[in-house]
């Protein structure tokens, strides 16, 4: 079993399914929350460390490593399959609309420290520390957790098989080629009694090929 099917056998049962039709959005999940990790450990090192007086340098390398690291985990393994563009505009687009995603992140707390102005003196301090730790870390993270999946799928890499053809082939072949086997079986019985579904897809999928491959001039009968 793998480390992603593992992860979703532990989920609870009345959401379970839908992740096993979406395995990319839980890759995604757990990327992002390995790369969480990565930038709290690379800035908290630096900061207590060589970096102790400059804790906005510490952060600032480590949301560096951090992007990388979630640019590698995610083009190798949670959109392993999609591609598409030349590596230099996949990871400029990666870096692009992460950059989106880190402002959209921010949107929640500045709602709601200067819409709803929670904050001190207008409310207590733990009610501020409260929405901030809920709108910056839950909301924030929440919403640009959707925006780049749907922006990574849609326009880092767009291409659902874009770096693995026989998927696409297979996908071609069982989705199409085999379903419009079984419509002509239904369609046209007496023409396909001997000949099984899986057989006339095969032959289906062979066909331009052999179209190709016949490259003989037709006969031409002569009379005297």
């Amino acid at each position: 079993m793998s480390f992603t099917d593992a992860t979703i056998a532990r989920l609870p049962s009345p959401i379970r399914p839908y992740f096993e039709r979406h395995h990319e959005l839980i890759k995604f999940a757990i990327v992002g929350a390995t790369t969480f990790v990565i930038d709290s450990a690379v800035f908290y090192t630096l900061k207590l460390t060589v970096l102790e007086p400059k804790p906005v340098t510490a952060k600032i390398i480590a949301g560096i490593v951090a992007v990388i690291a979630s640019y590698i985990l995610n083009r190798e393994w949670s959109f392993r399959d999609r591609g598409g563009r030349e590596r230099h505009h996949e990871a400029l687009l990666f870096f692009a609309f992460s950059g989106v995603g880190v402002l959209l992140s921010m949107a929640p707390l500045w709602f709601s420290s200067y819409v709803l102005h929670l904050r001190v003196p207008e409310v207590s301090l733990t009610t501020e520390n409260i929405a901030d730790f809920v709108s910056a870390y839950i909301l924030g993270n929440l919403l640009q957790m959707a925006f780049r999946f749907w922006a990574f799928r849609r326009w880092v890499f767009p291409d659902e098989f874009g770096r693995n053809p026989d998927k696409a082939f297979e996908s071609t072949f069982t989705a199409g080629g085999l379903a419009e086997a079984m419509e002509e079986v239904h369609e046209h019985p007496h023409h396909v009694s001997n000949v099984t579904p899986l057989q006339r897809a095969r032959r289906r999928q062979r066909l331009p090929e052999d179209r190709l491959s016949d490259s003989s001039p037709p006969s031409v009968s002569k009379t005297s």
